[in-house]
């Protein structure tokens, strides 16, 4: 089974001839030239989204310690009157 049957049979529960099915008509519907095209395409995306989101994580990260670095503790026991 590939990585890819596997992950979608795990999460929508469909076995090998539900696969084949949609494989078929997926092919129907594009053709075979198309179909490597759109592959690649969705696969680019995917990409693009994940460096996308690792990206504002690292961001937001950054400015949780900057903004910590920035701010000095309060000082205990200082007299202001």
């Amino acid at each position: 089974m590939s990585l890819a049957s596997f992950f979608l049979a795990g999460i929508f529960g469909l076995g090998g001839p539900e696969l084949l099915l949609i494989l078929t008509v997926l092919l129907l519907l594009f053709g075979s030239t198309k179909l490597p095209a759109l592959a690649r395409g969705l696969g680019q995306s995917i990409r693009e989204f994940k460096k996308a989101a690792i990206d504002a994580k690292e961001e937001e990260e950054e400015e949780e310690e900057d903004s910590t670095k920035k701010s000095p503790p309060p000082e205990h026991g200082k007299n202001w009157s």
